[in-house]
């Protein structure tokens, strides 16, 4: 056997394979044999089929299996020994379905992943803006938190987010009580007008009191929804969206909720036992909690300038655009048109690669269970059971792992996170801090 490189464009190789009979004879006499001893074959006692006839019945197929699969492990070998940087699989310039016996040759087109020289350094500068965390934003936070951990109960008035509850009466066009047949009428009522989506409507309960009657639009509140419609009046939803009058809801309780009160029970229900102990250090923490938070969005922004730079830099790379469509657009109904519409998501990937290349970047099956074990107690504590076993939280995780896709998606997040972080401390990150609003405008620009 022998392989042959011819260069098609600077990221484009065909690979020729000459093979003769002796590469491949052995292995398919061996295969075909293999098929009269475990096969049962009519008219012949197992294992006693005479090799010609097998040979007659069965040696075109396996003998172009044996060649197919001859020719692409040579292939395989030969780009891991050049060590050489593949999109996709290798290409058969040819696709034979048949393939006869004796000495012939098969190519392969290999597209290349463009080496790029690309080594972020300190003596690369990028700006890093900072949100700052105000006053406003502390106490905006504390407000949310202290109702997130209040308690629920009985108010005298109608407050901003306070839950409406008594009996629901449908109106006549002239504002009347309909006491006809078949008129809908709820004795346990229950309206949310914080959720309202028409705010009109919900003005309408502002000021309420336990023992006040307030006319409204329940279609105009829902915005039409059938569901919400169904669950405010308890009827069919199947009928809900015709229901378009106005009803009147004589108030019997307002519900309303209590933040919680800053003390020690409250900051241990918040940031755990023994973190925070007076009020001093309780905005310490939100601050830092909201600080962490924005830093999210500090991160994302550097990882789009810096995506930015490296796309005006190397943007004009030389991509095997031929092979790319041959591999990944040839189902396409414009081939050309898809490949355009991919192309700079396709050149990113490239840049990506080349860095992770330069930065050693690679993860490991610890990372990849770790993180997944993150997710998964993240999950849990949605559904309020915070606080699980390490053993549960693990043997969950491992659960998801098994699917591919999952761990696959996983393995990519926490790649992209490597080499995000070693690109920021490889590079000099010129750092400002930059109000909410002004940091809004520089994403939007960017």
């Amino acid at each position: 056997m022998n392989i042959t490189k011819e260069e098609l464009s600077p990221v484009e190789l065909r690979l020729t394979v000459a093979i003769t009979e002796s590469d491949y004879k052995d292995e398919a006499t061996k295969k075909i044999k293999e098929i009269g001893r475990t096969h049962v074959i009519p008219g012949f006692r197992k294992g006693h089929v005479p090799f010609g006839e097998l040979k007659r019945r069965f040696g075109k197929g396996v003998t172009s299996d044996v060649i197919n699969d001859t020719v692409y492990r040579a292939v395989i070998d030969y780009i891991t020994e050049n060590k050489l940087r593949v999109m996709g699989h290798p290409m058969p310039v040819e696709v034979k379905e048949v393939i006869e016996e004796g000495d012939q040759e098969f190519k392969y087109d290999i597209a290349l992943i463009p080496e790029l020289d690309v080594k972020p350094t300190a003596e690369d500068h990028y700006p890093f803006y900072e949100i700052e965390v105000t006053e406003e934003m502390i106490n905006e936070q504390d407000t949310n938190m202290r109702k997130r951990f209040g308690t629920q109960k009985p108010g005298e008035e109608m407050t901003e987010d306070g839950l409406v509850k008594g009996s629901l009466m449908q109106l006549n066009e002239d504002g009347s009580v309909n006491t006809n047949e078949g008129a809908i009428q709820v004795t346990d009522g229950i309206v949310f007008p914080l959720y309202f989506k028409d705010k009109d409507e919900a003005a309408k309960f502002n000021g309420k009191k336990p023992g006040d009657k307030v006319v409204f639009n329940p279609w105009k509140a829902s915005g039409g929804d059938a569901g919400e419609l169904a669950s405010m009046l308890h009827v069919d939803k199947a009928i809900a969206g015709d229901i378009k009058g106005d009803f009147e809801m004589n108030i019997s309780e307002i519900i309303v909720n209590i933040p919680a009160e800053l003390n020690e029970e409250y900051f241990k229900n918040v940031f755990g036992e023994d973190k925070v102990h007076n009020e001093e250090e309780y905005r310490a923490a939100v601050k830092e909690l909201i600080s962490n938070e924005l830093a999210q969005n500090s991160h994302i922004l550097f990882r789009n300038t810096f995506d930015k730079a490296m796309m005006e830099k190397y943007g004009d790379m030389t991509l095997p655009a031929e092979t790319i469509k041959k591999l990944f657009f040839a189902d396409a109904e414009n081939p050309e048109e898809a490949f355009k519409a991919q192309e700079k998501g396709i050149k990113h990937e490239i840049i990506e690669t080349n860095l992770l290349t330069t930065l050693d970047i690679k993860v490991t099956d610890e990372e990849i269970l770790e993180t997944a074990k993150m997710l998964t107690a993240r999950q849990f504590a949605q559904y309020g059971m915070a606080g699980l076993d390490d053993e549960i939280i693990t043997r969950y995780a491992k659960e998801q792992l098994q699917k591919s896709e999952v761990r696959n998606q996983i393995a990519q997040n926490v790649l992209s996170s490597k080499l995000y972080d070693a690109i920021e401390n490889a590079v000099t990150l010129d750092k400002q801090t930059v109000s909410l609003d002004d940091f809004k405008k520089i994403a939007q620009e960017l």
